[in-house]
C-alpha cells in the first residue's frame, strides 16, 4: 500500500534503482581521455554518493509522502546528471582542463548537501529494515515451518526404516551368495582353459594319426625306390630297422598328443564338477534338517572342491579318496550322539 500516489513512487523508485547500480568505475574513461583528463580523481567521490543512496531502502519508500519522494527523485537525477556530464566529456571543448576540474569539484561538493537531504530518510529506512517486531514474526513462522518439516521427515524415515533393514538384509544374502559365486568363477576359468588345450591336443592327434597312416601308407612301396632299393641282405635289414624308428617315433608321438588331449579333457571335467559343487551347495545347506546333515553336506563339498586333483599321467586313485566317507561317518555318529544327549 502506498502512501504517496503511485506514479510518483514509480518514477522515484526508477531514478533511485538507477543511481544504486551506477558503477563509478565507468567514469574514469583513461583510455580515451589520455592521462591528462581522465577522471580518475572523480572515482572515490562517486562512489561515496553511490553509496548512499544504496543505504535508502526501495521498499521504503512506500511509505513516503509524494513532497519527499520528489525530494529523492531530485537527489537522485542531480547525481546522475553530474555522472553524465562525466561520461559525455569531451576534450574537444573551450577549456578542457578547466572544465574538468570544475566537473570533478562540484561533485566532491555535492556530498554534503545530498547526505543532508537523505538521513532521515535513510534512518528511517534502516529502522523499517530491522523492524523487530516483523522479525520476530517471521521468525516463528520460519521455525514453525521447519518444525513441521522435521515431523514429516521423521515419519518418513519411521516408515522406510523396516524397509531398508529388509533390504539390508537381502544385500547381505545377496553378497554372501555372490562371494561363493565369485570363487567358483576361477575354476570356471580353469576349467575353459583345460578345455581350450584339450580341443588343441585334439587336433594335433587327428594330425598325427592321418601322417601315420600316409607313412603306413608310403612305406609299402619305398622299396621300390631306386634310391632306397635294397640290394644286398644288409640293406635290407637296415632299411626295415629305419622304417621301424620312424614308425616308433611317430607313434610315440601319436600316444603323447592323445594322452595330452585326455589329460586336459579330465581336468576341465575335474574343474567344471567343482565349479557346480559350488554353485549348488548353498541350496543343500539350506535344506538340510539337522547339524549333523549339514556338516556332512558342507564336508562333501568341500572334499569335492578342495581334493587333489588327478593331472591324468598317473594313475588314479590314492589313499585320500577314503577320507570323505569317514569324515561323513564320523559326523553323522557325532550328530547322533548329540541327539541322544538332548533327549537324555
Amino acid at each position: 500500500m502506498f502512501i504517496g500516489s503511485k506514479e510518483k513512487y514509480e518514477e522515484t523508485k526508477e531514478s533511485l534503482e538507477r543511481i544504486q547500480s551506477f558503477q563509478s568505475e565507468t567514469l574514469r574513461r583513461t583510455e580515451d581521455l589520455g592521462a591528462q583528463l581522465h577522471f580518475g580523481d572523480a572515482v572515490e567521490p562517486a562512489q561515496r554518493l553511490v553509496d548512499i543512496f544504496r543505504r535508502l531502502s526501495v521498499e521504503a519508500l512506500q511509505d513516503f509522502p509524494d513532497p519527499v519522494l520528489e525530494s529523492i527523485k531530485s537527489h537522485a537525477n542531480n547525481v546522475f546528471n553530474l555522472f553524465k556530464q562525466i561520461e559525455e566529456f569531451s576534450p574537444e571543448s573551450g577549456n578542457p582542463k578547466q572544465q574538468r576540474q570544475q566537473i570533478i569539484d562540484t561533485l566532491i561538493a555535492t556530498y554534503p548537501s545530498i547526505f543532508q537531504g537523505l538521513h532521515p530518510y535513510i534512518s528511517y529506512s534502516l529502522h523499517r529494515a530491522a523492524d523487530f517486531q516483523r522479525l520476530d514474526a517471521t521468525a516463528r513462522a520460519t521455525l514453525q515451518s521447519v518444525e513441521d518439516r522435521s515431523t514429516s521427515f521423521s515419519k518418513t524415515m519411521a516408515e522406510h526404516e523396516a524397509e531398508a533393514r529388509r533390504v539390508l538384509d537381502e544385500i547381505r544374502k545377496v553378497a554372501a551368495e555372490e562371494g561363493v559365486t565369485q570363487q567358483a568363477a576361477h575354476f570356471r576359468a580353469e576349467s575353459e582353459t583345460h578345455e581350450n588345450k584339450a580341443e588343441e591336443w585334439r587336433k594335433r592327434t587327428v594330425r598325427i594319426a592321418w601322417f601315420l597312416g600316409a607313412f603306413a601308407a608310403a612305406s609299402l612301396f619305398i622299396h621300390r625306390i631306386p634310391v632306397l632299393r635294397p640290394e644286398t641282405i644288409y640293406d635290407t635289414i637296415q632299411l626295415a630297422i629305419s622304417k621301424a624308428l620312424v614308425f616308433f617315433v611317430i607313434t610315440y608321438m601319436l600316444i603323447l598328443s592323445a594322452r595330452n588331449f585326455m589329460s586336459h579333457k579330465h581336468n576341465s571335467v575335474v574343474n567344471k564338477h567343482r565349479q557346480n559343487a559350488l554353485m549348488t551347495h548353498r541350496a543343500l545347506v539350506e535344506g538340510a534338517t539337522d547339524s549333523g546333515a549339514r556338516d556332512a553336506v558342507m564336508v562333501h563339498a568341500a572334499s569335492c572342491v578342495f581334493s587333489p586333483q588327478p593331472t591324468g599321467y598317473t594313475q588314479q586313485g590314492g589313499e585320500g579318496d577314503n577320507s570323505s566317507p569317514r569324515s561323513v561317518i564320523e559326523l553323522a555318529s557325532r550328530s547322533v550322539v548329540a541327539a541322544t544327549k538332548q533327549s537324555s
